[in-house]
């Protein structure tokens, strides 16, 4: 199984795509980087089941 996945994302606030590294190493987990092209905050959620993981992106306060 591999922990990290490199996941193409678009962000809440521009709308561009940006790629993410995913680490599903660490099971469910939530937390929040910056857009590399606006800046502004994006809320990840991640979530982990065995093989499987999916990843949610809100704005920061959605």
């Amino acid at each position: 199984m591999l922990f990290q996945e490199s996941e193409a994302v678009e962000c809440p606030y521009c709308g561009e795509t940006i790629e993410v590294m995913i680490d599903t190493s660490g099971g469910d987990q939530e937390y929040i980087e910056d857009c590399s092209v606006c800046c502004k905050p994006i809320r990840f959620i991640l979530q982990v089941g065995g093989d499987e993981w999916m990843l949610e992106v809100k704005g920061e306060n959605d």
